[in-house]
């Protein structure tokens, strides 16, 4: 063999070995740079497992600090199948821990993965449990348990935390981003340098624990209502049943029970229909209740005064061809007393006299036909139809609560709008954000909608359901030493066989507030289909007898043989309908008792509510002027204080 062609020969076996040198440096600088995250990414999986760690959840606290619902440690236990040598014996094993059938555990521990969940948030004696199994393919990861102390205390506003720690009903479910924290994040099984986590995960993000709330809810009253409620439930067999508490002054939720109910702890064995708000989920016909909105426009426009009278047509009437009957025979009838007896004939001719169209504008300036806004998941904005789809029926059925759907929440804060003087307050069951050590860091202060009637009409309206409960269908309503004010409703319902109103018992109902001169509590009973009770007046009114004379007393409200006090403040303090400052002064009341100390307190840095609790008892006016917390008081803290003296607070926001 010639030089020559050796030496080429050796030239393009080099060239080759170098076009195959240089491919390779190219394809591994690729993968090394351009599909390295890839790469790392695929052999991690292959070695390892990232495990979400949940935060510890936020407290939910009610209005005086005491827990609702609350989280604390926990661990989750888990399996790599894939290092189990006896499933079989390990699923035996594992069964008796968890109070598991044995197939159902031996399924998960034969999958062919490196990482199943066995069990979350185990109780600390089946921990114990796993760690003396000594078994290297299970692991503990810690996490954190919800637990509501009350059990079902006010289950449907607080809802409850799912397995995953996302918040599923009511608050938690509102609030989740706020109550949940920030995820951490543990690998288990082998890192990426093939060393083994097993039970002791490699934490490589700690989580972040989540804000707390603190409700309206006072757990107190919460159980008043509820404990009453729940009687009645039973022994009348109702299809639901529904009490809802508020302080007219501030919009504040106070209670809100429902039936039927669940335990939060154990949500997975209640059903859809027992997790369900009715108060803000279910609108139904107010019958008799919704008089007081007829009422309110009524006398507000001048159509009627409180003596007028309005004959009762001995208990007919036709309309639009259509017959309606009274459920008793009336002739002539002062308006207090079409009201006092509940006329469904004098509610009419009332109805046609305001007219449709003032009818609708003060039916929607009450509330109705618009969700409230309170911030709970899946409020009902109820049913009322535009004035230009009523039929010639409409007007007539409307006045006496019919042809229109309301929800629980909306009648309470129209009957407060009432009691607080004409003006709608928002209602509001959350009070405060708080931080991990309890202070708050968001306050939510009373808000007024608007003025829905002069304080005028208000009072009058008053006087007319304290006649309606002293003489008229709210006598069982009626509570010992104080002065109520309400009205009783009786709603049939539609049949749909017949798509006529069934006799049968419906919509049973009482609305009303206390003490009637200087209202503290505005609630609404309602019994939805009781078995042994057709009236209103016979199944809702004696719970709010026994729940409101309670409540009283537990707040301290002196009956009518001690004067209430009266504190004076500006306009100012909750705001007109646009929000604008107006001149003159309202009354916002305090009813606790006189303190010991006649001294002005120190109110710096206080709120509003936090401000005028401090002055209540202490026979002051008070003169408010801006929005936020106090800056600045006349007297100043410490300076003694003389029966009827006027004090003067700046406010500024935070």
């Amino acid at each position: 063999m010639n030089a020559p062609g050796l030496r080429s020969r050796t030239l393009i076996l080099a060239a080759l070995f170098a076009c195959a040198f240089t491919g390779l440096l190219g394809r591994l600088a690729y993968l090394q740079t351009f599909r390295h995250a890839e790469l790392a990414a695929a052999a991690e999986r292959q070695y390892s497992k990232t495990v979400t760690i949940r935060p510890k959840r936020g407290p939910i606290l009610d209005r005086h600090g005491n827990t609702l619902a609350a989280s604390s440690a926990a661990e989750s236990l888990f399996a790599q199948p894939r290092r189990i040598a006896n499933p079989a014996d390990l699923a035996r094993r594992v069964a008796l821990i968890l109070g598991e059938p044995e197939g159902e555990v031996r399924r998960r521990l034969d999958a062919d993965r490196s990482f199943v969940w066995l069990r979350r948030r185990l109780p600390p004696l089946a921990v114990q449990a796993v760690r003396s199994l000594g078994e290297p393919g299970l692991g503990l990861v810690p996490e954190t348990m919800r637990f509501y102390p009350n059990r079902e205390l006010a289950a449907h506003v607080l809802g409850f935390e799912g397995v995953d720690g996302v918040g599923l009903e009511g608050t938690e479910r509102a609030w989740d981003a706020h109550l949940a924290g920030a995820p951490g994040k543990a690998i288990v099984e082998r890192d990426a340098l093939g060393r083994d986590v097993t039970t002791s995960p490699l934490l490589i993000k700690r989580p972040t624990p989540g804000a707390g709330l603190s409700l309206t809810i006072d757990t107190t009253i919460q159980y008043l209502a509820e404990r009453e409620l729940d009687a009645a439930y039973w022994r009348t067999s109702a299809r639901a049943a529904m009490a809802v508490a508020m302080d007219p002054r501030t919009g504040e939720i106070l209670a809100l029970a429902v039936r039927p109910t669940f335990n939060p702890n154990s949500f997975a064995t209640a059903t859809g229909n027992e997790w369900r708000n009715r108060a803000i989920t279910d609108p139904f016909e107010p019958g008799s209740t919704f008089k007081v909105i007829l009422a309110a426009g009524a006398l507000e426009e001048g159509v009627v005064k409180p003596t007028d009278r309005v004959y009762g047509g001995n208990g007919v009437i036709t309309v639009a061809g259509t017959t309606i009957r009274d459920w008793k025979k009336y002739g002539w009838l002062t308006f207090s007393e079409v009201l006092q007896n509940s006329s469904n004939i004098g509610s009419i001719r009332v109805g046609l006299a305001l007219g449709r169209d003032r009818y609708y504008r003060y039916i929607s300036d009450f509330g109705f036909g618009s969700p409230t806004r309170i911030g709970l998941p899946g409020e009902s904005r109820g049913l009322v139809r535009d004035p230009r789809h009523w039929s010639g029926l409409s007007l007539a059925t409307m006045s006496i609560g019919q042809e229109v759907s309301v929800t629980a929440l909306q009648l309470v804060a129209a009957f407060g709008a009432v009691a607080n003087g004409g003006r709608l307050m928002q209602p509001q069951v959350v009070r405060a954000v708080l931080d991990a050590d309890g202070r708050e860091t968001r306050a939510f202060e009373p808000r007024a909608i608007r003025q829905v009637i002069s304080p005028e009409t208000a009072r009058t309206l008053t006087r007319l359901l304290v006649n309606v409960v002293a003489q008229g269908t709210g006598r069982v309503a009626a509570i010992p030493g104080y002065e109520v004010a309400g009205k009783t409703g009786t709603a049939q319902k539609l049949d749909p066989a017949t798509g006529r109103y069934s006799h049968a018992p419906g919509v049973l109902s009482f609305v009303g507030f206390a003490p009637a001169d200087d209202p503290r509590i505005v609630m609404l009973v309602l019994l939805d289909e009781p078995k042994n009770e057709q009236w209103g007046s016979e199944a809702a009114a004696p719970i709010f007898s026994a729940i409101g004379g309670e409540v009283l007393r537990y707040l301290g409200v002196p009956p009518h043989d001690t004067a209430p006090v009266q504190l004076v403040a500006s306009a100012t303090t909750v705001g007109s309908a646009r929000d604008e400052p107006r001149r003159g002064a309202e009354v916002v009341s305090g009813d606790e008792p006189r303190r010991d100390d006649p001294s002005m307190p120190s109110l710096a840095g206080k709120t509003l509510r936090q401000a005028l609790t401090a002055l209540a008892g202490r026979n002051v006016e008070v003169e408010i002027h801006g929005r936020g917390v106090v800056v600045a008081q006349a007297p100043p803290a410490g300076e003694a204080l003389r029966g009827g003296a006027v004090t003067r607070l700046e406010l500024a926001p935070r």
